[in-house]
């Protein structure tokens, strides 16, 4: 026993000693940490053309407001609210008792004003009756045509009909209500919205500095007919739309012109009354360089953008940039062609730090943040609880 006693000492720091240096070892996968991935374009000059978002409002093309044009008592509404209806679609019934009355007695006084007319015109000839006579009967027959023909467009219009085709709205009055007495009551509105209207107004100032800029030859005149629509949330409608009118005087008021145009809305998806901004074509650019709104920074010193220098590193350029592009700015100068601007993950890019350039897809989800070693980041939070089960094992 006094022999093997010292050597299981031995053994045991020998083991501690194996112990001690696989600990350090361990920490080893999670030492060295990937660059982060950053989305960049790379800088290339091409042709623009220098657009100009200008705010306004959508309108129907064409909008109708039916009124009541007898007195009456609403019996029935005849159309389904918020649905579209072809022109002379019946909208309401009104209580028509009254005017079928007055036109059974209009009918009645036309008969014998005829019947009067009829027994006269013989006896003119042989001297029976007087010219006079003759001359009020026949007149009495065209009073009495009018008093029928009036009575008969009442009896019409307690049916009020839709005068345009078009989506009707919500039924301003309901069953048993009181109409037309003593103004001509709103019923209700339809309007056509497909085409739909947008009226927006341009400064008369940008306007004229965007003519002398195409006289000096510093830019190109754009096809300004055809302009797109930018909604509320800012993505981009589909369907472009082609300019109609121009005033050609400018608001006193407001110092700018008001303008129209008309855009496609097969799908009943624009709305009157919604604001939204107007794309509108100014001038077009031969070689321009842009980059992406998103990607361009505010300072106390001015804008600036993220770039990526030959090591890979982040490095901040002042930049001026001038009109915009759609939805790019056009830098006039801080940059060249073949530089690398990052656009997306400027909040991983810190200057001098190296990152991993990605090309960038527009339209592409913002980029998370850089994975833990190397593994998704949704893998993180499921390594924990088995990393700390490790010292109760140990414990035991």
């Amino acid at each position: 026993m006094r022999k093997t006693l010292p050597l299981l000492l031995l053994a045991l720091v020998a083991a501690c000693g194996d112990g001690d240096k696989k600990g350090p070892a361990a920490a080893g996968p999670g030492a060295g940490m990937p660059p982060p991935e950053v989305d960049v374009i790379t800088v290339s000059s091409a042709s623009a053309t220098i657009t100009q978002d200008l705010p306004g409002r959508l309108q129907a093309v064409r909008s109708a407001q039916v009124r009541a044009r007898v007195e009456g008592v609403v019996e029935k509404r005849l159309f389904a609210e918020g649905t579209d209806i072809a022109a002379g679609t019946p909208l309401f019934q009104i209580d028509a008792r009254t005017y079928q009355a007055q036109a059974a007695a209009a009918e009645a006084d036309l008969a014998a004003a005829k019947a009067v007319f009829d027994r006269y015109a013989p006896l003119l000839a042989i001297k029976a009756v007087s010219q006079q006579e003759f001359d009020a009967a026949q007149a009495r027959v065209k009073q009495a045509e009018a008093a029928a023909a009036k009575a008969k467009l009442d009896q019409e219009n307690a049916v009020p009909p839709a005068p345009i085709s078009g989506r009707v709205g919500r039924a301003l009055v309901t069953e048993g209500a009181l109409v037309g007495k003593g103004e001509a009551t709103h019923l209700v509105t339809i309007e056509q919205l497909d085409p739909i209207r947008v009226e927006f107004s341009q400064s008369y100032s940008d306007l004229l500095r965007l003519q002398q800029a195409v006289k000096a030859g510093k830019q190109k005149k754009a096809d300004a007919a055809k302009v797109e629509l930018v909604l509320e949330d800012g993505s981009l409608y589909p369907e472009k739309g082609r300019l109609q009118f121009a005033d050609l005087a400018v608001d006193p008021a407001s110092g700018a012109v008001i303008l129209r145009a008309e855009f496609p809305n097969p799908r009943r998806e624009l709305l009157p009354g919604t604001f939204v901004r107007v794309r509108f074509p100014q001038a077009q650019l031969d070689d321009a360089i842009r980059v992406p709104q998103r990607a361009v920074q505010g300072s106390a010193q001015g804008q600036l953008v993220m770039t990526i220098d030959v090591e890979s590193k982040v490095a901040p350029r002042p930049i001026r940039t001038g009109a915009m592009s759609g939805g790019d700015f056009i830098v006039e100068s801080g940059l060249k062609t073949g530089d690398q601007v990052i656009v997306n993950g400027l909040q991983k890019a810190r200057p001098g730090t190296v990152v991993k350039p990605v090309p960038w897809v527009p339209g592409a989800p913002l980029l998370a943040g850089p994975p833990a070693a190397g593994k998704p980041a949704s893998a993180a939070p499921a390594a924990a609880p088995a990393a700390g089960a490790k010292p109760v094992e140990e414990k035991k």
